[in-house]
């Protein structure tokens, strides 16, 4: 059997520190901030509604942290392909309010439940097939419609830190001009120094301390699987896992969907008894590791994801003390570097969802409802992006072959 081009028969030896770059260390370190700072809130308030320790907390952020470091180093060395997990943001949302009618026994019962369901999933290969059949400009506009809202946050931050975030900007155009690959860098150097000139950094709260796994017992209950472990699923599968093989697949990066929802699936089981309510594909911080501002040489963006792991595990091991870290940090900060680094893949996205003119109006219909941020019967707005594309190709393109 003859290889093909894409994949040749003796790849090139791996070297993660020779093929990474100052730029791939800064995209992993900002993909990392991105992914904590969108939803480690969301995840304190939900351990507090339910009644947790802190240990208790401490432990499910170590959970998902380690769990997360583990499989985005694992994963994106294997397949050279830069691919980040997360821990589920919706899920965590969902928990604030589901969480607090069970006991933690019966929800660490209904994540085990959630996680298998997800493996499962991903060994009998449905979800392969699924993602095969998923047009290439609909995958690329669903990316630019998720990375939309936070790209265009840095406008809304320059209300309240205007100095800070303009500084930002302008310092990325300069250097997009002379020095591209710094770009980002430069930016995030900048807004450091300037937060600490106009006195909004705050460390008063910061300390350090490690974190320690919990283990619970897992408890099932009917109640707890139906009002936790299914909604887990759906939503770690509607927002997080489809959208994140669509910015892979967006980016140019073939690599199979099953195995990655295996993987993650099976790590989500492993420290399910330790707080992980599951972890799955990234979307926005795999973007950060995708785009070109991550390493010029596509080939070698993987090293970015591979940096991401490895603050995801330093972060983990602090698990105990990682909010304050970032409290430390002014917010507008974080926004503004997180959309920087996106502009060129959501420039990418929209690019290529709109080369296909037969499903142009398909990709610009996933693009306005997946940026539009709408929650429908607690599934975000990606899966609706995703189902309004798809109903609008099949009524415009329905039996439209050219007539003789």
């Amino acid at each position: 059997m003859t290889p093909s081009s894409e994949t040749p028969a003796n790849p090139p030896r791996l070297r993660p520190l020779a093929d990474s770059s100052p730029s791939a260390v800064v995209a992993g370190f900002i993909a990392m901030l991105t992914g904590y700072t969108s939803s480690l809130v969301l995840m304190f308030q939900a351990g507090q509604a339910a009644g947790l320790s802190n240990a208790q907390i401490s432990s499910w952020i170590w959970a998902l942290s380690i769990g997360m470091a583990l499989t985005t180093v694992g994963l994106s060395l294997r397949y050279r392909t830069p691919i980040v997990v997360a821990w589920s943001t919706p899920g965590a949302a969902l928990l604030i309010t589901s969480l607090p009618g069970v006991s933690y026994g019966e929800a660490i019962g209904a994540f085990v439940v959630c996680a298998a369901l997800l493996a499962l999933v991903g060994l009998t290969g449905g979800f392969e097939r699924l993602m095969r059949r998923l047009p290439a400009s609909l995958a690329a506009a669903l990316l630019a419609g998720i990375l939309f809202k936070i790209g265009s946050e840095i406008f809304i931050a320059a209300q309240h830190r205007t100095a800070l975030v303009l500084s930002m900007f302008f310092s990325y155009l300069l250097f997009k001009r002379l020095q591209p690959r710094y770009a980002v860098l430069v930016a995030l150097l900048v807004g450091c120094v300037m937060a600490a000139v106009l006195g909004q950094l705050d460390f008063s709260g910061f300390s350090f301390a490690l974190a320690e796994p919990v283990w619970t017992t897992p408890e099932f209950s009917v109640t707890a699987v139906i009002s936790i472990g299914i909604p887990l699923f759906v939503v770690a599968m509607a927002s997080q896992n489809i959208p994140g093989i669509a910015v892979l697949r967006a980016d140019g990066y073939q690599v199979p969907a099953s195995p990655l929802i295996s993987v993650t699936g099976i790590a989500s089981l492993l420290l399910a008894p330790f707080g992980s309510h599951g972890i799955n594909l990234a979307a926005i911080s795999a973007a950060i590791c995708t785009g070109p501002h991550a390493h010029e040489d596509k080939s070698k963006r993987y090293t970015a994801a591979v940096w991401c792991g490895i603050f995801y595990g330093i972060a983990g091991t602090f698990g105990a003390t990682l909010a304050a870290l970032f409290a430390a940090l002014p917010k507008e900060l974080v926004l503004s570097i997180a959309a920087l680094a996106l502009f060129g893949s959501i420039s990418n996205g929209l690019t290529a969802a709109m080369q296909e003119p037969k499903e142009r109006e398909a990709a610009l219909i996933t693009f306005m409802v997946t940026a539009s941020g709408m929650t429908l019967l607690s599934i975000g707005s990606a899966f609706w992006g995703l189902i309004a594309g798809v109903l609008t190709l099949l009524i415009l393109n329905w039996n439209s072959a050219p007539q003789k």
